[in-house]
């Protein structure tokens, strides 16, 4: 993928907060960490709570998943292109373990790489970088 001709790529690192257990804001958390790693950005993603569901290898339990399909039939990349492609460009994944027992999610479930760790990991691999919120 090529750079944008003109504009310096950011050395901070994006961080993503990963709330909803929706599929259509799991997705676009998946399209800002790939964007944002092809771009050279380091990039954490940080699920909690229903959000664990976007990190477990099964993510079928996200509310709408049919979705993925239909985009998927529209040209759009589905989640799990984008999740490999995430893990390609060693985008950091954690999962929070507040979050995990709040939905009693098994850590045995997660993609391979996902870490497990708090709210604090969280913010100390955001550092002075961009957090957005879905």
């Amino acid at each position: 993928m090529a750079l944008p001709r003109g504009r310096p790529v950011r050395s901070e690192p994006l961080a993503i907060l990963l709330l909803s257990g929706a599929h259509d804001r799991a997705h676009y958390g998946f399209v800002l960490a790939s964007g944002a790693a092809a771009l050279g950005r380091q990039v954490v993603l940080f699920a909690t709570n229903l959000g664990c569901h976007a990190l477990c290898r099964d993510w079928s339990a996200l509310a709408g998943s049919g979705r993925d399909a239909r985009i998927q039939s529209n040209g759009v990349a589905g989640l799990d292109t984008l999740r490999d492609a995430c893990i390609e460009m060693d985008v950091r994944m954690i999962a929070c373990e507040a979050g995990l027992r709040a939905e009693a999610i098994d850590p045995a479930l997660l993609l391979a790489g996902v870490e497990v760790a708090g709210i604090a990991t969280f913010l100390a691999a955001a550092g002075p970088g961009q957090i957005v919120t879905l």
